[in-house]
């Protein structure tokens, strides 16, 4: 190995050490967690740096890097370390001393991997991509990299519309990323091999060429004189019309995190997860995980219990949550409970559902899973207000149903009870959010009735409604900030003002600032990273934590950039879009059918439910390739969606072209 590669890839802890008694939390940056690896440099010749753009204490249980880490790390000759962002105080110190972004692992330079991947559960992690990129020293423009900066990849949620950060990633991965990585690998190992014939451009083009590794780069994007997208062609030959997303079909073949990773500094959540099943076909309209992880991969009941059990081992927590976009829909998750909670019973170890669906929750369920550990408060999302308002958003929860349930939980010992709605959804009207008060007022005179107490306590909690691309309200206007504000205040004023009941109710919302935000990071085109380089230029950091965040930073950045293309912010926010435009991310296939989803905006508008597919016929929403499903596609070739076979590679493709 030449002698600068090798230099190039020394720690830089001794420069760092000097640095960290000046900064808060020193703990977070210097690793050596329980069940992290270290792999010498020497022996891989593929090295990835992994990121999760937040925090420590909010990166290192994030669930996808975890398991990348692990699937990496496993495989002989790759190593995969991580990375997460520093707090202003650290990096105010590494510009000053000239201390690079760095891994937690090895402390490694992050310039010196051969990839860069980022992990994106939310846009308002763009900023810090673009500090760690300016701290590793990587050109923040992927057109200024050279053959020796790393791919910069992005992937998670946010990546089913990269272009807003499309000038500043060259590759992007949409879907599940397990078998993903491993196939990216494998391209680069060979072109190293090769001794990288034809640069950075070629192992883009090799990565691309598969029709599931979207690269911004290979693509132009045309517009109207409105500022509308005309079309988003491919610039070079052989590179796909659309670039299709990876699904992991069999999850009992990755029962990934093994090891998981133990914490040394104080993080968001002080437990082990496992991942009990993928995808939801409930159909809420607003949700995007839903709609992008269809279809539904249960991981079985014994593979589960091998990883909680195998989990704990590893980790000695005492706490199992068992994650997934809708718990309790897991067709075993009755005897999962129960199961783990007998093993379990002489540890104490605790289990949780992240939230319970009113109509799956029974007290059975309930029961088990604070068996061995605290009654804490139970949370529901019945998400809407009022009843007309969930058959919009296609959350069909009654509020009997709600009565219910929250009945038997205080009838049983519970004191306290929390629910999440969102303001600000598609045709919502001040009434539909003033019903909230109701609702929760009749939640309390409940509890009091049936538990005799007055102690009972239910807290609301509110989110401001950001339409996403790739679901039925991605053509739905946005509420701007000061209606969204307006609206909260009438119903803050409406359960303070109840004498009776007021004082029992737990009102906690957000303003509608930052959703505006989230809302052009989300739906934006490539136009908006001009936005995006002068937010961060400007201070713009840690845009996901309330006491960074600056609207009027994002606003004067928007306001100085965007009228050059003849766009403002409403424009991309509060605007409804038509059926005949063409969105920022129509060449991403997510695998649902474009008319299906429009369709499916059309029964919101007229307040029509749709059932959960898995329990009834076929909505035909284009997911199922089983169904042998014809996806109008472009001239690729393929009819079905690309399924993962481990190990092995996309499942071969039906021959033919699509219809």
């Amino acid at each position: 190995m030449p002698a600068e590669v090798a230099a190039a890839a020394e720690s830089v802890f001794p420069q760092l050490e000097a640095l960290l008694p000046h900064v808060q939390k020193p703990i977070q940056y210097v690793g050596g967690e329980l069940n992290s690896t270290v792999k010498p440099w020497e022996s891989c010749d593929v090295r990835w740096a992994l990121m999760y753009p937040d925090a420590y204490e909010v990166g290192l249980p994030n669930q996808g890097v975890m398991i990348l880490y692990e699937v990496l790390n496993e495989q002989e000759g790759v190593l995969a370390e991580r990375t997460y962002s520093v707090w202003p105080d650290l990096e105010a110190l590494m510009r000053e001393h000239h201390v690079p972004q760095f891994t937690v692992d090895s402390h490694r330079p992050v310039g010196a991997f051969d990839v860069f991947g980022l992990s994106f559960s939310t846009e308002l992690g763009y900023t810090n991509m673009l500090t760690a990129l300016d701290l590793a020293g990587i050109p923040l423009e992927s057109k200024d990299r050279t053959l020796d900066d790393p791919i910069v990849l992005a992937g998670g949620h946010a990546a089913f519309n990269p272009e807003p950060i499309a000038d500043f990633i060259d590759a992007a991965i949409i879907g599940d990323g397990e078998q993903a990585v491993l196939d990216m690998t494998k391209i680069i190992r060979e072109w190293k091999a090769e001794g990288r014939p034809g640069g950075r451009e070629e192992v883009l083009f090799r990565l691309a060429k598969t029709g599931s590794v979207y690269i911004p780069a290979f693509y132009d994007v045309e517009y109207l004189p409105d500022g509308r997208i005309a079309r988003v062609v491919p610039n070079k030959s052989g590179v796909p019309w659309r670039v299709s997303k990876h699904t992991v079909m069999d999850l009992d073949e990755w029962p990934y995190p093994k090891q998981p990773l133990v914490p040394l500094a104080e993080t968001v959540h002080e437990r082990m997860s496992v991942e009990i099943f993928r995808g939801c076909t409930r159909g809420c309209r607003f949700c995007q995980a839903g709609m992008i992880t269809r279809p539904v991969r249960e991981r079985s009941i014994t593979g589960i219990g091998d990883m909680v059990e195998k989990g704990l081992k590893a980790t000695g927590f005492e706490e199992v949550g068992l994650l997934s976009l809708s718990s309790a829909d897991h067709s075993e998750i009755g005897d999962i409970a129960k199961g783990l909670a007998d093993r379990y019973e002489e540890d104490k170890i605790g289990l949780s559902l992240p939230s319970t669906r009113v109509d799956a929750f029974n007290v059975d369920l309930a029961n088990e899973l604070t068996r061995n550990g605290r009654r804490s408060g139970l949370t529901f999302a019945p998400e809407g207000g009022s009843e007309r308002m969930r058959k919009v958003i296609n959350k069909m929860v009654s509020e009997e149903d709600l009565i219910r349930t929250v009945s038997t939980a205080y009838g049983n010992g519970w004191r306290q009870v929390k629910l999440y709605f969102m303001c600000g959804l598609p045709t919502e009207t001040d009434e539909d959010v003033l019903q909230i008060a109701d609702m929760a007022t009749k939640v309390i005179a409940e509890g009091r009735k049936v538990s005799g107490q007055n102690d009972i306590r239910c807290t609301v909690s509110i989110g401001g409604f950001v339409p996403k691309p790739h679901t039925p309200f991605q053509w739905a206007p946005q509420l701007s900030a000061e209606e969204t504000d307006a609206r909260l205040a009438k119903l803050r004023d409406k359960i303070r003002g109840d004498k009776k009941y007021g004082r029992s109710i737990g009102f906690r919302y957000h303003d509608g600032k930052p959703g505006i935000v989230e809302g052009l990071l989300s739906r934006g085109d490539r136009r908006i990273g001009a936005v995006i380089r002068a937010v961060y230029e400007d201070g713009g950091r840690f845009d996901g934590w309330r006491e960074h965040f600056s609207y009027d930073r994002w606003m004067a950045c928007a306001d100085k950039t965007l009228p050059a293309f003849g766009v403002d912010v409403d424009w991309y926010t509060t605007r409804e879009k038509t059926y005949e435009e063409v969105l920022p991310w129509d060449h991403l296939d997510s695998g649902l059918d474009k008319d299906w989803l429009w369709e499916d905006w059309q029964d919101a508008l007229d307040e029509t439910e749709v059932e959960d597919c898995r329990w009834t016929p076929c909505f035909d929403c284009g997911v199922c390739p089983q169904l042998d499903t014809h996806i109008q596609i472009g001239p690729t070739g393929k009819k079905l969606l690309p399924l993962t076979v481990k190990n092995g590679g996309p499942a071969p493709a039906a021959s033919g072209h699509a219809h």
